[in-house]
């Protein structure tokens, strides 16, 4: 399994001295959403990591469908603190890791 950063250049750029190969730079919000969507219904991707900011700005019905992806799993990372990636790892293991 892979992971996909997909994110402006400044978030991408850690994963990729990381040593991750699948980074996507969209331009407009637009982009990001196709991108997001292609990325949902690629077999070899496991991990799509995401700004938490942009993914707030994506279209309602987008966020639900990447929230509730399992495979695959859809985490989005930032400095403003979300309840995200606990919900995650909840839905993922049958158990709140934080309790």
């Amino acid at each position: 399994m892979e992971i996909a950063v997909v994110g402006p250049l400044e978030f991408t750029l850690g994963f990729q001295l990381a040593g991750v190969e699948n980074l996507y730079n969209p331009s407009d919000d637009e982009e990001m959403a196709e991108i997001l969507r292609n990325l949902l219904n690629q077999a070899e991707v496991g991990v799509v990591v995401v700004d938490n900011f942009d993914l707030m700005r994506l279209p309602e019905r987008l966020r639900l469908q990447l929230s509730e992806s399992i495979t695959p799993t859809v985490l989005g990372i930032g400095t403003e603190e979300d309840n995200t990636l606990r919900e995650s790892i909840k839905s993922a293991l049958g158990v709140d890791l934080w309790k």
